[in-house]
């Protein structure tokens, strides 16, 4: 199943690499990168389907271009296929391929490749996170104020709200940053590369993958509440573990 996962990112990659910064027709859709879907983004969830089916035709999957295909209950693939598809239109390096793999809703496996920026991350239940074939950890930094966080919107439609909590957080960190792929943001907490990472009412195609990556790293993941990660949208906060009850407190004061 690892082999096969790496395979796909890989391929899935390779397929949007072909078409990244070829296509100035998606220039059109920097206006409603939310919600923009194109047909990269299609071409590659069907591709990524098809071969899970192939392998493993009894297994459920949850895309988000393709929703939830039923199969075996004990086994759910979870795909975001072009995870920055805003990015991707304006030719912005940071999109990325995310796919999980759970049993028995506990996440077994997860990767997350960013192929414009050579950058591939895989997690294995118990067995590590890794970028790149190298083993990854989490920073050890434990003082917010010199913290880098990341953030985004995931879903929310209420920008006043995720204003909010910005706002709430940025005077008691070193810096604050988007980079437009939720997957990327995970993945880069979990590679030390900043201390924190919140997003409101995501998608579990979103943050599956990172949460393992996060968890195999010696980080946190919690809801807004200091509830673990579940299967749902929801308000979510991904850390190094050491300063996770700090942004939780101030998240929650807003």
């Amino acid at each position: 199943m690892k082999i096969l996962m790496e395979n796909l990112a890989r391929k899935a990659g390779d397929v949007l690499m072909e078409h990244f910064r070829q296509d100035y027709s998606l220039f059109s859709l920097r206006s409603t990168a939310k919600e923009a879907s194109i047909r990269y983004d299609k071409d590659v969830d069907r591709l990524i389907i098809a071969e899970i089916k192939r392998h493993y035709p009894h297994h459920s999957l949850l895309t988000e271009e393709s929703g939830f295909l039923q199969g075996d209950p004990d086994w759910l693939w979870i795909v975001d296929s072009l995870d920055g598809t805003g990015n991707f239109a304006n030719f912005n390096p940071f999109f990325s391929v995310c796919i999980a793999l759970m049993h028995k809703n506990e996440l077994l496996l997860g990767t997350i490749y960013a192929p414009a920026i050579d950058e591939f991350y895989l997690a294995e239940k118990g067995k590590g996170a890794y970028l790149n074939g190298r083993r990854i950890r989490v920073s050890d930094i434990a003082d917010l104020s010199q913290s880098y966080i990341f953030y985004c919107e995931g879903g929310e439609k209420d920008r006043s709200r995720t204003g909010k909590i910005v706002c709430g957080i940025y005077p008691h960190v070193m810096d604050m940053r988007k980079l437009g792929s939720a997957g990327l943001e995970i993945a880069w907490v979990a590679a030390g590369k900043g201390e924190a990472y919140f997003t409101t009412r995501i998608e579990p195609w979103d943050v599956a993958a990172g949460t393992l990556l996060i968890q195999e790293a010696g980080g946190e993941v919690t809801d807004f509440q200091g509830s673990p990660w579940k299967l749902q949208t929801g308000d979510l906060l991904f850390s190094n573990g050491k300063v996770h009850q700090e942004m939780l407190s101030l998240i929650s004061s807003d």
